[in-house]
């Protein structure tokens, strides 16, 4: 199998590229120039073009990791995340269309299109209902998904990750808490504490791309990512500080950030359908990032 990851640099392209660079051939693609790797496309920042992949190369599959990935940045630079999440993942298929319509395509889309979720366990069939740019931009990368499935017979799929988390994130409430341990006797958190969230650490998340390469239909379809478990910020911050030895006071101000959903459980049937079994537990998933900040940082 032939894999191009498009955003390898970043967090999950990454990962993406350690795990699958075992198991088939595997290209890269990101803003960042790597003069040391022949299997690599380095694409401009403000204006990508992503006709030279897909004319030079026959891909199998296209996992596309990159784009913009702050709620909070997208409210303040909407045009910016409407380019990198929107325009570019249509300069993809565009690109894959003229020259490479077999290639199978899988879009990294985000819970963050649920927004407040009517309903919990969120099914992927669930009304959506984003509450940020960023919520409204992978939710119209969806459609785009859908677009050229429907039209143009493109096989395309969207992964709807709800709170990914592991070594080599630096930022939300993993990196939070272990730079603001590190001085302070006391702490504060945004929010009552009460809100949840669906983790799922990166090690499983590539495992669940891996499945869906595999048993997906890729006809437009949308899959959640996460590990259909719940869990209080409260409890993950208070069993954050445990694992690092860490005894001072976690307050929170009761100041929830624009954009920011209440709760979230996902229902990941059609993952257990395709064989997904939960190997990373929150406790282990803790320790591994405790370990790797401890070493890297």
């Amino acid at each position: 199998m032939k894999i191009v990851i498009i955003g390898s640099k970043g967090f999950i392209g990454s990962h993406c590229v350690k795990y699958f660079s075992q198991k088939a051939d595997v290209w890269e693609c990101d803003v960042i120039p790597d003069y040391n790797n022949k299997k690599y496309f380095t694409v401009d920042t403000a204006n990508a073009d992503f006709s030279e992949i897909f004319q030079t190369q026959d891909f199998d599959i296209c996992i596309n990791c990159s784009g913009a990935a702050s709620v909070p940045d997208s409210l303040v630079h909407i045009q910016r995340d409407f380019q990198l999440n929107v325009v570019n993942v249509f300069k993809i298929l565009d690109a894959i269309k003229r020259f490479s319509p077999s290639c199978k395509f899988l879009n990294l889309s985000s819970a963050a299109v649920y927004g407040n979720p009517f309903a919990l366990p969120v099914k992927e069939d669930l009304p959506l209902n984003p509450l940020s740019p960023y919520g409204f931009h992978k939710k119209q990368a969806e459609e785009i998904c859908l677009e050229f499935f429907q039209v143009l017979n493109l096989g395309t799929c969207s992964l709807r990750i709800f709170s990914a988390y592991g070594e080599g994130l630096k930022k939300q409430i993993f990196w939070d808490l272990s730079q603001k341990i590190k001085n302070s006797n006391e702490i504060v958190l945004f929010g009552t504490g009460e809100e949840t969230r669906d983790f799922v650490h990166i090690d499983d998340l590539v495992t669940q791309i891996e499945l869906i390469i595999k048993s997906a239909e890729f006809k437009g379809e949308c899959i959640n990512s996460a590990n259909g478990e719940q869990i209080k910020i409260k409890d993950l911050a208070n069993l954050f500080v445990k694992k690092a030895n860490w005894t001072g006071n976690i307050l929170f101000n009761n100041i929830l950030k624009e954009g920011d959903p209440l709760n979230w459980m996902a229902d990941i049937s059609i993952l257990k359908k395709f064989g997904y079994r939960q190997k990373i537990s929150i406790e282990k998933g803790i320790e591994s990032y405790l370990k790797w900040v401890k070493e890297n940082i």
